[in-house]
């Protein structure tokens, strides 16, 4: 093995291992991002818990669908 031979394994190897740092980062941040998203869902599904408690779909169904009761808590810009 000559000098170009090792020379080229060094340059072909250090590039290989910034990929796997860039794609460690990339995964890292993806879980973050996943994290978040399953914490906003929660607080949605929450949410609409609420609702539907509120409205009293949970007993009763003479009471407002889901999506009149979201309409009647519809902020004053809409």
């Amino acid at each position: 093995m000559n000098d170009e031979d090792l020379t080229r394994i060094q340059t072909t190897l250090a590039h290989q291992q910034q990929q796997i740092i860039d794609l460690s980062d990339m995964v890292s941040a993806q879980w973050r991002e996943i994290d978040v998203l399953k914490q906003r869902l929660l607080d949605v599904q929450n949410r609409i818990g609420e609702l539907q408690h509120r409205s009293g779909q949970d007993s009763s169904d003479d009471r407002l669908s889901l999506s009149e009761q979201l309409a009647l808590d519809r902020p004053p810009h809409y």
